[in-house]
């Protein structure tokens, strides 16, 4: 689903938006106010998180564990869709991949955030 429908289901309280990029990333690009985070995979290398389904369990048990209507967010939507599709493999029934991302997809300068992307649509995000 696109940024803003994802964004109409979180403030309707349908359903919990989970970033899957890494702390740094969240830390130094920015990040959604309130999401959860569990990160696909850390550090600099982008390293696959072996604990992610666990994790991800963890953070969603309040929400309604496996059955928790969860949006998962990356950079460009790469890295979320793949984290959906695992978590689906381990029997989460309601995981969605937030499409474009935070960040958006890169343009021809190499540039994010031009046409796309969560910040692209002007919705909520905060800085450290």
């Amino acid at each position: 689903m696109t940024p803003p429908v994802a964004w109409e289901l979180v403030q309707k309280g349908r359903a919990v938006l989970v970033d899957v990029r890494s702390g740094e990333e969240r830390k130094f690009v920015g990040h959604v106010p309130d999401s959860l985070h569990v990160a696909w995979a850390t550090g600099t290398a982008l390293t696959r998180n072996p604990r992610f389904v666990r994790e991800l369990e963890a953070r969603l048990a309040k929400e309604g564990g496996k059955e928790a209507v969860a949006l998962l967010l990356c950079r460009s939507g790469k890295r979320s869709a793949l984290a959906a599709e695992a978590a689906a493999k381990a029997g989460f029934t309601n995981v969605f991949n937030v499409l474009e991302g935070f960040e958006g997809e890169i343009d021809a300068q190499q540039h994010r955030g031009g046409s796309d992307g969560w910040r692209f649509h002007g919705l909520p995000w905060a800085q450290d």
